[in-house]
């Protein structure tokens, strides 16, 4: 750990007459950042209704109540971080709150992650607890990868652990680390991805810098690959994965997100707050107040790397290389130092940072909670579905691709899933993927289920009752009226395209609840 030059208290000094200004701005920031997710029975983020439906049917396995058309099938593979908490938190309180638990402890540990890696570093805290809550509702967060939220904290406080431990003895060191890459394989693949990266480049710094031979540096690598690759190749020999087949780069997007990363709902907030901080950034780096250190550069250096040569795609993930931003969001503050020249200066930083992070609160708390009113209707639709149907999931709204989309009606997109639980219901729109979650549909509706997971276009499924199906329809869809008992038409309203097969039993401002006629 590198101690800081000057007492805490001259630090927080420097910003204004009163010391304790920015840390009680950051407080009050913070508290009000955690509302949403307090506020909200299920949040309106895109995945996490069908998480929310995974934790049912993990929590209600091998009961009377479990889901006829479900199995559980645990495998030696990583992303659960949330398969394996939420179920036995769930066994103290209800489902729903547990996994709202699981996602507040997520957004904890983003900035108690950050805040103790700068801590650790610098002996104090200055500007990473700022950077956490301008990114705690990001577009990776916003869409609710809770998992790899929950594992980018974890891995915050790993580097940070590392860090107060590095120049301890290094049996100490090992098994600390074996510890933290066990729980980071285990929560979110990608999340020991960055914790490994992090480590991996610090540690090549020192060597530049003068701080460690070769071969002390070589030996300090090796103890942090080798826990890693012993779960590797434990994964290999019980035939576990990570995910499925399946990498893309799509490299035209990679200097879009920058500019849509901040905010998950809004692409115009997204773009302001994103060049604000860049253009503040690069003023301040350009004047020398922003500075990295040694260490800090070659980490910069690293995730822009990355960020470059990572797929968008990869193991059936998609959005990889998204990831990357936030990830060097959190990790680069601890290795920075910001130097204002006046009190005002430094109290309009403040400001500023504090109108991003309080514009993006405000964006997010007007999506999530009019969505209390969407999802409580569609719950309520739920009682009107015979239970053990099968339901298909449809959808009249064409968005765009995701980088150029207004994703507030995205949230919908999943919370069909929801009847697993409530009508004991299939949906094949619910996360089954081998590799990434430990439920599958059982062998008599496998053939069913949809592996990109999205709602279909409403339009294929009219051609294809029409009889005149489009060319290549997928095979899960093709007599969807005879293999189907009910359809969610999910966007805007719309007249019913086909009275004789479909029966509307409920509408809202969000979707239709068709029953399917038989045909004779």
């Amino acid at each position: 750990m590198i101690p800081s030059d000057k007492p805490t208290s001259t630090i927080w000094a420097r910003f204004g007459s009163n010391r304790s200004t920015p840390i009680s701005v950051l407080a009050v920031l913070a508290a009000l950042s955690f509302l949403p997710v307090l506020l909200t029975p299920i949040p309106a983020m895109v995945d996490y209704p069908n998480h929310l439906a995974r934790m049912y049917i993990l929590s209600q396995n091998g009961t009377p109540n479990a889901n006829p058309y479900y199995e559980v099938a645990w495998a030696f593979y990583p992303n659960l971080g949330m398969d394996l908490l939420v179920p036995r938190m769930a066994r103290l309180i209800n489902v729903e709150n547990a996994t709202r638990l699981f996602l507040l402890l997520s957004q904890l540990l983003i900035v108690g992650g950050a805040l103790l890696l700068e801590w650790a570093r610098k002996g104090r805290v200055h500007l990473a607890g700022f950077a956490a809550l301008a990114f705690l509702y990001c577009l990776p967060f916003s869409w609710g990868f809770v998992n790899f939220e929950f594992g980018l904290g974890l891995a915050l406080c790993g580097i940070a652990v590392y860090l107060m431990l590095a120049e301890r003895p290094w049996p100490l060191r090992f098994v600390v680390n074996m510890v933290f890459v066990a729980a980071l394989f285990a929560a979110h693949f990608f999340s020991l991805g960055v914790y490994g990266a992090t480590l991996g480049v610090y540690e090549l710094s020192r060597i530049r810098h003068g701080r460690r031979s070769y071969g002390v540096a070589a030996a300090r690598l090796g103890a942090l690959a080798i826990p890693a690759l012993a779960l590797f190749g434990i994964m290999r020999m019980t035939a576990g994965s990570i995910g499925s087949e399946g990498t893309s780069w799509f490299i035209g997007f990679k200097p879009i997100w920058p500019l849509r990363i901040m905010n998950g709902y809004n692409l115009t907030i997204a773009a302001a707050t994103g060049l604000t901080l860049m253009v503040s950034l690069f003023f301040a780096a350009r004047r020398g107040v922003l500075k990295l250190e040694t260490a800090g550069t070659w980490l910069a250096i690293g995730f822009a790397l990355l960020y470059v040569v990572i797929p968008s795609k990869l193991f059936g993930t998609s959005f990889v290389d998204l990831r990357v931003i936030p990830a060097a969001a959190l990790i680069l503050p601890a290795f920075c130092s910001l130097t204002l020249p006046s009190r005002a200066w430094r109290m309009a930083a403040l400001a500023a940072i504090s109108g991003v992070i309080l514009i993006n609160l405000a964006v997010v708390l007007t999506v999530w909670l009019p969505y209390r009113t969407d999802y409580a209707a569609i719950v309520e639709s739920f009682h009107k579905i015979d239970r053990g149907s099968r339901i298909l999931v449809a959808s009249t709204d064409d968005n765009g691709d995701p980088p150029f989309a207004d994703l507030t009606s995205y949230p919908m997109y999943y919370a069909p899933t929801l009847a697993v639980h409530y009508a004991n219901a299939f949906v094949p729109n619910l996360f089954t993927e081998a590799g990434k979650q430990p439920v599958r549909p059982r062998e008599d509706v496998r053939r069913l289920a949809i592996p990109y997971g999205g709602p279909v276009p409403l339009g294929v499924l009219t051609a294809i009752a029409a009889s005149r199906p489009p060319a290549g329809v997928p095979p899960f869809v093709r007599t969807w009226h005879q293999d189907f008992d009910y359809l969610y038409v999910l966007g805007p309203r719309a007249a019913n395209p086909l009275p004789d097969l479909l029966e509307a039993l409920d509408t809202s401002e969000r979707f239709v609840l068709y029953k399917i006629r038989r045909k004779s």
